[in-house]
């Protein structure tokens, strides 16, 4: 078996490559990435030490692909902030994210190959979550259980309105998700679309409009400050977190169960269950890394931000015994002990950031 992973060198692709190649040890794992985001560089020694070969290539020159044909084909390259082109040209966004899904298409048709597309909970539209009845707790901000059909305090379902606009991110995950769904019209790919919420872990080098939960317990290991931003500056906006192993988990069974997981598009996300706001993810990072750190307020809200998210899964319950194993202690503490480990190298990536 040959299965090809674009954006491999990255967060999740990375992950998956060495989940993917534990899991059928006989098979040929191949990451290919254009190593454009910051850190990805530190991930190839992982993959070599994995037995996972690694091609330079960019998804936006269908020329720079490796020699197929590949039985699977896994697409995790993105480029991921939901600000991406919006204070600048969406030019790499689109050709990245779009373009990228396309030519990645485009393989998987002429290989025959099986599709897996990691998208996005950013697919739903902002306002339809925006405008849901909420309240104010202490320390989060809580959804209500009536109002907008499709979410619930459960989280959004995949039943929700897919009406209005998304972000310029959202739209090319969502738009990239759409053209799948033609290809296995007009062509009979086998597809499966994975909508992830925040995944989180070690190896993830989090920035402020991405990686929230790496950037959060990386700042209070190196005490950096941070900022709560929007929302008045109280740090009250929650997510849910999906540790990066409960969903190679997940992967690793569609893949082998290719043929039944055919066809499936929905959330895969940590759930209510692991959802935090922002100060308690603070309160977290103090207790497992033990450093209090200064934190900011920035009332003004960043475009395109939410209020709230959270994955309701129960269409995915519906279809696997799969649940999350690992909980938001869990993912704290795991990148809290990566950031021991290889403290070194991660000075000096943070050092030029």
């Amino acid at each position: 078996m040959r299965i090809l992973i674009t954006g491999g060198a990255g967060f999740v692709g990375s992950n998956l490559a060495i989940a993917l190649k534990l899991s059928f040890p006989a098979a040929e794992v191949v990451c290919m990435d254009n190593l454009y985001r910051r850190g990805s560089e530190l991930n190839l020694p992982r993959l070599k030490a994995n037995a996972v070969q690694f091609h330079r290539g960019d998804v936006r020159e269908p020329e720079a692909f490796p020699s197929g044909p590949f039985d699977f084909l896994v697409e995790c390259s993105a480029e991921p902030s939901v600000l991406a082109g919006i204070d600048h040209s969406p030019d790499y966004l689109i050709q990245s994210n779009l373009m990228g899904a396309y030519y990645c298409l485009e393989k998987a048709r002429l290989w025959k190959s099986g599709f897996l597309f990691l998208s996005t909970s950013r697919v739903y539209p902002i306002q339809r979550l925006e405008s849901h009845p909420s309240r104010e707790e202490p320390t989060r901000f809580c959804w209500e259980d009536q109002g907008t059909p499709g979410i619930t305090s459960r989280g959004v379902s995949e039943i929700t309105d897919m009406s209005g606009v998304r972000s310029l991110y959202g739209y090319t995950k969502y738009a990239a998700e759409q053209l799948i769904d033609e290809y296995r019209a007009a062509f009979g790919l086998r597809t499966v679309v994975n909508r992830c919420g925040v995944v989180a872990g070690p190896w993830q080098f989090g920035k402020v409009d991405q990686g929230v939960a790496a950037l959060w317990v990386l700042a209070h290991h190196f005490g950096r400050s941070l900022a709560y931003i929007g929302y008045g500056g109280l740090g009250k906006q929650v997510r849910d977190f999906l540790h990066v192993q409960d969903l190679c988990d997940l992967v690793v069974e569609q893949i082998r169960e290719f043929d039944r997981w055919d066809g499936w598009v929905g959330n895969v996300a940590g759930g209510a269950s692991n959802a935090a706001s922002l100060c308690e993810l603070t309160a977290f990072c103090r207790e497992l890394v033990g450093r209090e750190i200064p934190i900011y307020s920035m009332p003004v809200n960043r475009p395109a931000d939410l209020r709230i998210y959270i994955g309701d899964c129960a269409c995915l319950f519906t279809r696997t015994g799969w649940r999350p194993k690992r909980n938001l202690h869990s993912i704290v503490q795991d990148i809290a002990a990566w950031a021991r480990e290889h403290s070194a190298a991660l000075q000096g990536l943070y050092q030029q950031a």
